[in-house]
Formats: C-alpha cells, structure tokens, sequence
C-alpha cells in the first residue's frame, strides 16, 4: 500500500474529488494547510494597505491506494489539479505499512 499526499490550489478541491471519484477511490483525507515553496508568498491589500502573505492558503488530500493503483491516482491528481500557473503543487508517495480499520479490525487493503 502507498500513501499519496497531494498539495493543491483550493479551488481545485470539486474538480480533483470529482476525478478521483470517476476511478473509484472512494475514500481520502482533507486539511486546509498553509506554507510556501517557490512562489514565496504573494502581496494582498486590505482596506487600502498592502502587506505581503508568508503562507499561501493550500489542501493537502490524504489517499491511501494499493500499490497497483498508485499511477492511475498520480495521473488523475495531475490532470485535475494542475492550472500551468505557479503554486500548482506536489505530490509525494509514501509506503505504508499497514491498515486497520477500527470497527471491523480488518488490516491491510481490506481495511481501505
């Protein structure tokens, strides 16, 4: 099993459930996360004054797929989250050891 994080734009949310959902992955995690990478941070103005935002408002998506699965989801986060503009995002894959789902104690990728 892998575990696929993805940092996106937030309003790419609907669009990138929408897809993920068309290739059956039923189930992921959302945070509303903050930070920066190339970009930076961006300047806004408020009430006439300017000030410069360290942290740009981003969504982090938590996908835990089997490992035969996890092309197809990348491939889907791409197509759907990605505008061509700067601050599109990542996606990082990590292995995942095991899964236990709590109500039924089910463990591995019968838990997901």
């Amino acid at each position: 099993m892998k575990k696929i994080l993805a940092i996106i734009k937030p309003f790419k949310v609907d669009e990138v459930k929408d897809a993920l959902t068309k290739i059956n992955i039923s189930g992921m995690t959302i945070t509303e996360v903050k930070g920066f990478g190339r970009q930076k941070g961006h300047k806004e103005i408020y009430r006439g004054a300017e000030y410069q935002t360290d942290f740009i408002p981003k969504v982090e998506l938590s996908i835990v797929v089997e490992d035969d699965r996890v092309d197809k989801v990348v491939d889907t986060l791409i197509a759907s989250a990605k505008t061509g503009k700067i601050g599109d995002g990542k996606i990082f894959i990590q292995p995942i050891e095991n899964a236990v789902r709590i109500r039924t104690h089910e463990t591995g990728v019968d838990a997901l």
